[in-house]
């Protein structure tokens, strides 16, 4: 399945399996909650409706407001789908109950078991992954071989003591990595590995992520943590 089928149909399927299918035929629309703001959502939501007929009504909030709403609307709530960015944040939504699990094959054969939550005691699921990232480190290649910087866990290595900037630590981005990495590596390695990182810092945590590729390039830093697409947006940037 190519890229311009998988995505019309992954959005066609969650809304056939979370609208109520009355209300869907009459109105001919879905209503999306969503806090991704990338203009490649715009062709996909547009694909949608030219496939189907079906108006993509959206309300555009960050996801943490997205949440709020869900939990103040409950039951009552008019959205459909919601769209909400990072796996964190999907737990959230998911520990608190306001997403419908669901069970659709299309889903299931679509997206791998790995990019979705895990199943229900009915087999339902209550979110899917629709697009992926990578948490990359970005540094200064005269000041630091790449040997050094090439796995997650050399970043709380002391070999890089004074040398690493990233964004706060409770940010949903860092959560997600620090996660994964304590999957990976069992809690009191992953521990270990935190504190590490700690004693390298360069300066305190502030910032996003553009701001850490920044203080790289500024001299602050010699090693920083940054989403891949930070990278790509200031690469093309003139500023």
């Amino acid at each position: 399945m190519t890229r311009n089928q998988f995505l019309p149909a992954l959005l066609s399927s969650c809304i056939f399996t979370l609208a109520s299918g009355t209300a869907l035929a009459e109105d001919q629309v879905v209503n999306l909650y969503s806090a991704r703001h990338y203009s490649t959502d715009e062709a996909l939501y547009s694909d949608f409706t030219k496939a189907t007929g079906i108006k993509v009504n959206r309300v555009d909030a960050d996801d943490a407001g997205i949440l709020a709403r869900l939990k103040a609307e409950g039951s009552a709530s008019p959205a459909d789908v919601v769209l909400l960015v990072d796996a964190a944040r999907l737990y959230k939504g998911e520990v608190d109950g306001l997403f419908q699990p669901i069970q659709s094959k299309v889903l299931n054969d679509a997206i791998p078991a790995h990019l979705r939550s895990a199943p229900a005691a009915d087999g339902g699921i209550s979110w899917f992954g629709l697009s992926t990232r990578a948490r990359v480190i970005v540094y200064n290649k005269v000041k630091v071989d790449k040997n050094d910087v090439d796995t997650y866990e050399e970043l709380g290595d002391p070999k890089n003591k004074g040398k690493l900037c990233i964004r706060s630590g409770s940010h949903p981005y860092n959560l997600s990595l620090f996660g994964a990495v304590t999957e990976h590596l069992g809690e009191q390695k992953a521990q270990d590995w935190l504190k590490g990182m700690v004693d390298n810092l360069a300066r305190s945590p502030k910032g996003g992520d553009t701001d850490q590729i920044k203080a790289v390039a500024a001299g602050e830093c010699e090693i920083a943590v940054t989403n891949s697409y930070y990278l790509a947006r200031l690469m093309r940037s003139s500023k």
